[in-house]
């Protein structure tokens, strides 16, 4: 976490620098929603339903584990999912659907992750309207999910699923600059669900009635090349991460049985390459995020830890309830 993020997450008084231009932020976010609301930007529906993951602040809150087990779920309840996202730190100007041939670079290392182990299609382009009609076109999707999507009022959605940070939260609950917030707290009262991610989190603003937990399971950690066994006897290992909670990670190795005898932190969605990782003393456990950019250069000591979401059966019984009026159409 940086200076900046600290500031927003321990309470530090030096954000309030930043409140006159948050509430500029605040306006102009709620100005662009309300004028997709009244028809003054057009919006676009498709001829199928849309479900959004998404968040109000920045940094991660756990949505690709998330999008996964959603994939999974709504495979078994009958429908063929197909994913669209932004494709974070890729230059793309038209949609691109993400195959194994493609790299993080091209498509984004979120968008890969999804496509190499949800078996769903993906695409990605900064047009969300223009990646869902690229999507229907070219495969036999019959829902769509928007990975990241809640800030795209562009494209119109039937069901709006909010992930939130069990441990940070929502930091100082204050908007861009000088909070974490891209949309105000009281968004959370229009969203469908809130799902919190390995904590609690209370809010006059939330509605505790659509509030459920979703827990990440750390599963046996693997070998970026294919080939190497994690060990059987416990080892120390030097934690490489370059995701929006580092310290979620942290947690996680250590609640496996796992030393951590240094760590090496990056920014959100860094481009690894050899060399900024030549100095790392191995082995070195990364997340499954990450793993995807470095599979290129990955020496035989460089594990991953995979996570698996869990949800309550009260969340697959509410959402086995959204479902049911597509599935009879």
């Amino acid at each position: 976490m940086n200076w900046w993020e600290k500031g927003w997450y321990q309470q530090h008084p030096f954000t309030l620098v930043f409140w006159p231009l948050s509430l500029l932020y605040r306006l102009i976010a709620q100005l662009r929603r309300l004028a997709y609301q009244r028809g003054w930007l057009r919006s676009y529906a498709v001829d199928k339903p849309v479900v959004i993951v998404g968040n109000i602040s920045v940094g991660g809150t756990g949505k690709t584990p998330f999008t996964l087990w959603l994939c999974q779920f709504l495979t078994e309840q009958g429908f063929t999912p197909g994913i669209v996202s932004r494709g974070y730190g890729a230059r793309i100007t038209e949609p691109v659907r993400v195959t194994s041939l493609h790299q993080a670079c091209d498509v984004g290392d979120e968008p890969l992750l999804l496509a190499s182990k949800s078996h769903c299609p993906v695409v990605v382009c900064p047009d969300r309207v223009a990646a869902v009609v690229y999507l229907l076109a070219n495969t036999d999707c019959d829902i769509v999910i928007s990975d990241d999507g809640l800030q795209h009022y562009r494209l119109q959605r039937d069901l709006e699923l909010v992930l939130i940070d069990g441990q940070r939260k929502l930091g100082n609950q204050q908007l861009l600059p000088a909070g974490p917030l891209r949309e105000p707290v009281a968004r959370l009262q229009t969203v469908d669900a809130v799902i919190v991610n390995s904590g609690d989190f209370t809010t006059a603003n939330s509605g505790s009635q659509t509030t459920h937990k979703m827990l990440l399971k750390p599963v046996r950690p693997q070998a970026l090349d294919g080939q190497s066994q994690w060990p059987e006897q416990g080892q120390a290992v030097t934690l490489v991460a370059a995701i929006g909670n580092p310290q979620r990670f942290v947690d996680t190795v250590k609640s496996v049985g796992i030393e951590v005898k240094a760590t090496a932190f990056f920014r959100d969605h860094f481009a690894f390459d050899e060399q900024s990782l030549a100095d790392i003393e191995g082995p070195v456990l990364m997340t499954e995020k990450d793993a995807v950019k470095c599979r290129a250069f990955a020496k035989a000591n460089w594990y991953y830890l995979p996570v698996e979401a869990e949800l309550s059966d009260q969340f697959k019984f509410w959402l086995q309830q959204q479902l049911r009026q597509w599935r009879d159409e």
